[in-house]
């Protein structure tokens, strides 16, 4: 890829619409200052004290947020709370100017949400402690399910693209539920100049007709449910091309610092990360890259330029440290040209 070939894509982003379909979260951020902690006159225990409060979409709306950075038309589908949570994370993808109308939202749902509280030191440090995780734990009910089918069936005619975030690991009990799933695959074989891809935490195995974006774990797990050993390169290798022959389309696996192995016809290439110095923050890294290749397969992109479009976009986000990180269009190009220097 030259860097008129980028620019030709990163040009057609602003044109290309999708669908983002699956689970979003709201991530919630409590600031915890440990220098005004008081002990509870009740208990006896430590009564942390919350100095801020951030809030922004996670899981799917990950996924839009990048999408949105590169410039991308968004639409959301999903499932959510008539609570506090609700709230904000419908805010959150309307200030990143996300298409929240076909969002369905219930009362008597959560909102997913993952209140991660942050514990700042009296020296600075700041640090994670226990997670507080809201979950829906029951199968979605049919009716809902119901209204998920016929928004898709709406929506598919109207975007260029689909992108699916199965976030939830407890089967049934996310957007993405069984009956969901195939009626994806059935537009997909229904739409064939549309293009499809899923990410899975649990399931990327159970997909069909779409393109698959897997990482190393994943995508082991899916071919291998009982494996105990490392998730090592070479396993995931043997595993992403049993998953393109069970599937016939073009498998993304991710693999961290090793970059990205895509699963063609034409068997398997290996795309090199793109080296970063100083620290870095991988979350959010998969979300990126899933953002980055989809766009670049709207606007004309082979496999392989895609796959290094996601490897760039994800040395940019994982230099952000702490933050859902991003790439706009202009750092893109920048990174891109930092990488043809002479050495």
């Amino acid at each position: 890829m030259n860097e008129k070939r980028l620019d030709q894509l990163l040009e057609n982003f602003p044109h290309v619409h999708m669908l983002v379909v699956g689970d979003f979260f709201l991530d919630k951020y409590l600031i915890i200052d440990r220098r005004l902690s008081e002990v509870s006159l009740e208990t006896g225990l430590e009564a942390y004290q919350v100095v801020e409060v951030r809030c922004s979409p996670g899981a799917a709306g990950t996924v839009t947020f990048n999408l949105r950075a590169l410039g991308v038309k968004v639409m959301a589908l999903g499932v959510i709370g008539d609570d506090g949570e609700g709230y904000e994370l419908r805010r959150g993808l309307v200030e990143r100017g996300v298409d929240i109308e076909p969002l369905i939202q219930r009362s008597d749902l959560f909102t997913p949400t993952y209140t991660k509280r942050m514990m700042r030191e009296p020296d600075g440090r700041e640090y994670e402690i226990q997670r507080l995780d809201i979950k829906n734990r029951s199968p979605l009910l049919g009716e809902v399910e119901d209204l998920v089918i016929g928004r898709l069936r709406a929506l598919v005619p109207q975007v260029d693209a689909v992108v699916v975030a199965d976030q939830v690991q407890e089967r049934n009990c996310g957007v993405i539920t069984d009956r969901v799933r195939e009626e994806i695959w059935q537009l997909a074989l229904r739409y064939p100049g549309k293009i499809f891809v899923a990410d899975s935490r649990e399931r990327i195995g159970l997909f069909r007709h779409v393109i698959v974006k897997p990482n190393r774990r994943e995508a082991t797990l899916a071919v291998r449910p009982d494996w105990k050993g490392e998730f090592t390169l070479e396993v995931a290798r043997e595993c992403g091309a049993e998953l393109f022959r069970r599937n016939q389309k073009p498998v993304f696996l991710t693999a961290g610092s090793q970059g990205i192995l895509l699963f063609m016809e034409e068997g398997c290439r290996h795309v090199p990360a793109v080296p970063v110095e100083g620290g870095i923050d991988i979350v959010g890294a998969g979300d990126s890259v899933m953002a980055s290749v989809v766009s670049a397969l709207c606007s004309g992109a082979k496999p392989k330029e895609a796959a290094l479009l996601g490897n760039i976009v994800a040395s940019i986000t994982i230099q952000q440290i702490g933050i859902t990180g991003t790439a706009s269009p202009a750092q893109v190009r920048e990174r891109f040209e930092y990488l043809r220097r002479p050495a």
